[in-house]
């Protein structure tokens, strides 16, 4: 007995109907489990010819109720998840993909459905554990040595070296520009859709398979807009530039795809090859080409929070707030971030949600203080201005009743080499006291936190210990090493941290 053809969602079939793990298929087959696993992230691969024997043998040599399942795996018409249509943030997805690739209406839904039913969770899992074990130190130095003599943060605390995968400038940092409309002039210059994109037969089959795991682990995506930088001139308390408008699915299928690429390489040994980076982002010059690519973007914070003296905790100090993000998130999964961090996205008014503060307020709303009805990926949003100051939590209402309690400012700036996104590095102060006092108890994370951290800035190990930590995105320790630096300036007898110098590494 034996198939028209094996294929890595036909061998997966097999290895799904004789109900055994990547391991001991590999041991059944005599090869490598890495074989194994490269079947279930490249379905369509076709394994070369000794390879089709093994797997001809398999099947011969399976048990009846082996080969009946293998039969309703592979001849059976795949089990329609709803969502393939009645989602309207998936259909969306899948209408992209279809006029993208240049496909008939309707192809990429049905690719999407065949491509699921190939896909085992549990090898989900398991890729997800190998990536979690790549650390921010790997990313940094892989992304460095691939673009070469690009100019990189790196930051020098106390004894340690620091690196990033940020890409930036000596403009771009020490910015301490307060995020009030005199400084953050951010501008849209059109909402209209970016020029046509034609993908490859590649980057299209790896935007199916991203939509296949998005329906099999049940992930959440949302179609909603996104802010697509076209230039960008930050400047000592100032940031100016123009802004154009995409949508998340754009962004999910195609720049969001590079993490993902080159965390798996790095498993890999890094000998992998890395075809949609070479597509997409290829060089430091593209990297800086702005208005002719899809750069997205986001804003994340240091949250330091004013704390009197205690008589157990001890002296007074700024409490910081560090998360790990939840596995159920698109990017940056499992990995530490300082909160609030979220994506550069208008609610309802385009202009004026340009703001980085805008953005900043809208997420610690969400993020800090719990406010489910601004989340975009729980429901639509109806209100005509969801940040009105009359549907504020009480916490916000709170803080900006009187000017000083709250200061926001951007820190800096760079374009992330992972994904090539913006980051807009920033920091939150609440320097009255009583803040923590009333409303400590209510400041919670939402679903995008696996955990949330607390670190005080009267302790010089922890913190210094957490700055050397392989967890970090790199996203996340830009806006945390920046956030630390200017809180020093701030702070005065709060802040007791050892001294922290940036540099530009070539």
């Amino acid at each position: 007995m034996n198939t028209d053809g094996w294929t890595g969602q036909s061998a997966c079939a097999l290895q799904a109907a004789m109900r055994l793990s990547n391991e001991r298929f590999a041991e059944h087959l005599g090869i490598g489990v890495r074989t194994v696993a490269a079947w279930h992230q490249k379905p369509s691969l076709r394994p070369k010819s000794e390879m089709q024997q093994l797997l001809d043998t398999a099947l011969e040599r399976a048990s009846d109720a082996e080969r009946a399942r293998f039969a309703e795996l592979t001849s059976a018409q795949p089990a329609a998840d709803p969502r393939l249509t009645e989602d309207p943030n998936i259909v969306a997805a899948l209408e992209w993909l279809d006029r993208h690739a240049r496909w008939a209406p309707g192809t990429s839904r049905r690719r999407v459905a065949e491509r699921a039913t190939a896909i085992d969770p549990q090898s989900l899992r398991d890729r997800g554990a190998r990536r979690g074990w790549v650390s921010q130190r790997d990313v940094a130095r892989t992304l460095a040595d691939y673009y070469g003599t690009a100019s990189l943060f790196t930051a020098r605390c106390g004894d340690h070296l620091v690196n990033t995968s940020i890409l930036t400038s000596t403009d771009w940092l020490d910015l301490d520009c307060p995020l009030a409309p005199l400084h953050d002039r951010l501008t849209v210059a059109s909402a209209l859709p970016e020029a046509d994109l034609q993908l490859d037969e590649h980057a299209a089959d790896v935007a199916v398979q991203r939509l296949a795991e998005t329906l099999s682990m049940n992930t959440r995506m949302v179609n909603s807009p996104l802010y697509r930088l076209l230039d960008i001139e930050p400047a000592a308390q100032h940031l100016s530039g123009s802004l154009g408008v995409t949508h998340f699915v754009h962004y999910a299928l195609t720049m969001d795809l590079l993490e993902g690429e080159l965390v798996d390489a790095i498993a890999a040994g890094g000998s992998s090859p890395m075809p949609l980076r070479d597509r997409y982002l290829p060089d430091v010059a593209s990297v800086l080409d702005l208005s002719n690519r899809l750069c997205s973007g986001g804003v994340l914070a240091l949250t330091a929070i004013a704390r009197p003296a205690d008589p157990f905790r001890g002296e007074a100090d700024y409490l910081l707030l560090v998360q790990e993000r939840s596995g159920s998130v698109l990017n940056a999964a499992r990995r530490l971030a300082v909160i609030p961090k979220g994506f550069h996205q208008p609610l309802n008014d385009v202009r004026r949600d340009a703001q980085v503060g805008a953005t900043l307020r809208r997420e610690m709303e969400e993020e800090l203080f719990g406010r489910p009805d601004i989340d975009n990926t729980l429901g639509q949003q109806l209100s005509a201005d969801p940040m009105h100051p009359s549907k504020l939590s009480e916490p916000m209402s709170w803080l900006i009743e009187q000017p000083g309690r709250l200061r926001m400012e951007c820190t800096g700036f760079g374009l992330n080499l992972v994904s090539g996104n913006y980051e807009f590095a920033s920091l939150i102060v609440i320097d009255d006291e009583e803040f923590w006092t009333r409303y400590g108890g209510v400041v919670e994370a939402n679903w995008e936190s696996e955990s949330l951290r607390q670190y005080s800035t009267a302790d010089t190990e922890l913190v210094t210990e957490l700055l050397t930590d392989a967890a970090w995105s790199n996203e996340g320790l830009f806006a945390m090493l920046l956030g630390l630096r200017r809180l020093a300036q701030l702070g005065g007898e709060r802040v007791k941290m050892p001294p922290f110098e940036w540099e530009i590494s070539q």
